[in-house]
């Protein structure tokens, strides 16, 4: 029996964001298969509407890929200022209910409703009263997933999608995430995944049989947290003020780059956004990190930090090109980004680690 408290946590992710509200502002799209971005000879998909998802097409994919897969898909520009002017109107409801809201992108959220403005003990009922007040203001459907803790909520949201929930109650997790495919599991990536099949780890149960030793030594940091998530644990709590831990641009050119020479102008054009987001967003950063992708999708960074925080161009600009120069290209370069971490934010909101312990099972509460 645990005496920590059991938290009512709802994920709430949008079905296809973008694509969706392309959808309904363009009402010739309805129906259609469509990719939001990625339309050019070198673009890739940024999101695709369910009908596009069924011939196979996802986010992060070249542009071309998705025409061959599906060729009457429909490309249509990304527009983020009405994206985020629709985010806000879904977070306005969320703040009706609770003010803790933790924002994961414009499309999805965190809500911790233990105490909720409206009274209601039911976390279900709450998630219901959100995705449809989410569709009468927006017309745009949600799905949502309610249970315990954030990872056990995200991995729900995504069961009963598009436009529905599902709720796995505190007597009900253990039970869940035994049943559950690692591939499931919010965190395992696709390599992970197959380096757990080859040793035999196929369901959480599977997992759970490991001790913490084994994972740590197998799979490295991330043992500890495969070991605690597989039994339920996770003392995350809902931060409405997430802290930033790295801001970056890039830029995917629509040809090859073959001479560190031609990457300069990209660099100072990509130095210039990052600097300024930084000064938007009023933060610096020591660590400065160099992205190359290859021609043939082989990703490298190179990383160096200094002695104080930068946000300034030219200082940004000039380690950047120092990375550059460090190694020599292995092959044509097809994108350049620069990224600032190690941020003089990430000292605030720190909180010590609770006590490990592990749901039990048989507790009730109304969910």
């Amino acid at each position: 029996m645990t005496d920590l408290p059991i938290r009512k946590i709802i994920h709430v992710d949008m079905d296809a964001f973008y694509a969706s509200v392309e959808q309904l502002d363009n009402p010739d799209l309805r129906g259609k298969a469509i990719a939001v971005g990625g339309g050019g000879e070198r673009g890739v998909v940024s999101a695709a509407s369910y009908e596009a998802r069924k011939f196979g097409v996802r986010s992060a994919m070249a542009g071309a890929l998705a025409r061959k897969l599906c060729p009457e898909l429909i490309f249509v520009r990304t527009n983020f200022d009405r994206y985020r002017e629709v985010s806000d109107q879904i977070r306005a409801v969320f703040h009706e209910y609770t003010d803790l809201v933790e924002p994961l992108s414009l499309d999805e959220a965190y809500l911790d409703v233990t105490e909720n403005k409206v009274g209601m003990p039911s976390a279900t009922i709450i998630a219901t009263w959100i995705r449809q007040k989410i569709k009468e203001r927006t017309g745009l459907n949600a799905s949502a997933g309610i249970s315990i803790n954030k990872f056990v909520a995200k991995v729900a949201s995504d069961i009963n999608k598009p436009n529905g929930q599902k709720t796995i109650p505190p007597e009900e997790v253990i039970e869940f995430l035994e049943q559950l495919d690692i591939r499931k599991f919010y965190g395992i990536g696709k390599k992970t995944a197959e380096k757990m099949y080859l040793k035999g780890i196929f369901t959480g149960a599977d997992l759970k049989t490991k001790t913490r030793e084994w994972l740590s030594d197998n799979f490295g940091k991330s043992g500890a947290y495969y070991y605690d998530i597989v039994r339920g644990v996770q003392h995350s709590e809902v931060k409405p003020n997430r802290i930033r831990k790295s801001l970056a641009a890039e830029r995917t050119f629509r040809e090859n780059i073959t001479s560190e020479i031609f990457m300069l102008e990209k660099l100072d054009h990509i130095a210039e956004e990052v600097s300024k987001r930084l000064e938007k967003s009023q933060v610096a950063g020591k660590t400065i990190t160099l992205k190359i992708k290859y021609s043939d999708f082989t990703l490298k960074t190179r990383s160096k930090t200094i002695d104080y925080f930068v946000r300034s161009k030219e200082v940004i600009l000039e380690i950047a090109k120092d990375l550059l120069y460090q190694e020599k290209l292995e092959n044509s370069v097809r994108l350049l980004g620069i990224s600032l971490s190690n941020l003089n934010t990430e000292d605030k909101g720190k909180t010590q680690p609770k006590k490990e312990e592990e749901i039990d099972v048989q507790m009730r509460i109304e969910f």
